[in-house]
């Protein structure tokens, strides 16, 4: 048996060094009926093969997912040896290449997991990372910043879309908030122009503007009586236009 096999064993007999507590509950009846269910069920399921299996298809279809590799790529100028994020880079090259790697459910391989990298890159470049790293990804996609377009289906179409987020906030309160096409498609016209003004960061502009758009309404909701708010075009303009008008307070809009 290899170290690695045998310190994998040893994290697992390690897991659980003292035998199951019980513990007493008092439950209503319909919970007291899925309990026993929940419990029998999981004696019919043999976890021994569902961890195999998990292993195995992570072996032979994982995808590994590196975001913000930028963090760890220092800019080549002269002079300039930042030795930790160097050593950040070649700490990942072993898993990137394929080596033995100990989990909770024992070694896996990761020499036939796919990985993909992604970064910002608007300080340093992808020619900056170590050349093995490098070579490790050899294909590259830069992606377009997001247009007003892309803005306004942000905004309306995903099952948490922002509108449906504040939406759902209010309700509670027992207030409705609706929002029509022509302010919807004036908030994606400011956070396109805003990211053109200050530093592009893509959809996470629209968060700040949404919460400077409804901050009075946010604020007042638990003392006023409001029971129905519509969002036009014109309060949208009166609340943004200072953020869009003034370059400096726009840089704070996050």
């Amino acid at each position: 048996m290899g170290m690695e096999d045998m310190g994998a064993n040893i994290q697992e007999m390690s897991g659980r060094p003292w035998p199951e507590r019980t513990e007493q509950r008092r439950v209503n009846v319909v919970e007291a009926q899925r309990i026993p269910t929940h419990e029998e069920t999981k004696k019919l399921i043999d976890f021994d093969d569902v961890v195999s299996d998990g292993v195995q298809r992570v072996e032979a279809s994982g995808i590994e997912f590196l975001d913000e590799i930028d963090k760890i790529t220092s800019e080549q100028r002269p002079g300039n040896q930042d030795i930790s994020r160097e050593g950040g880079q070649r700490d990942r090259l072993p898993i990137v290449e394929g080596s033995n790697v100990i989990t909770k459910y024992g070694m896996v391989r990761t020499d036939h997991i796919l990985f993909i990298a992604a970064g910002a890159f608007h300080v340093a470049k992808p020619s900056d990372l170590i050349p093995e790293l490098q070579g490790r990804f050899p294909i590259r996609v830069e992606l377009d910043p997001p247009t007003k377009d892309d803005f306004t289906r942000i905004l309306v179409e995903p099952q948490n879309a922002l509108l449906k987020q504040y939406i759902e906030l209010l309700k509670p309160e027992g207030v409705k908030i609706t929002f029509t096409k022509g302010p919807i498609q004036e908030i994606a016209e400011t956070a396109t122009i805003v990211n053109e003004q200050a530093q592009n960061i893509g959809d996470r502009r629209l968060h700040t503007i949404m919460t400077t758009l409804l901050e009075e309404l946010l604020f007042e909701v638990p003392e006023a009586s409001i029971s129905i708010q519509r969002i036009t075009r014109a309060h949208v303009l009166e609340r943004l236009q200072g953020i869009v008008s003034n370059e400096d307070l726009s840089r704070y809009i996050l």
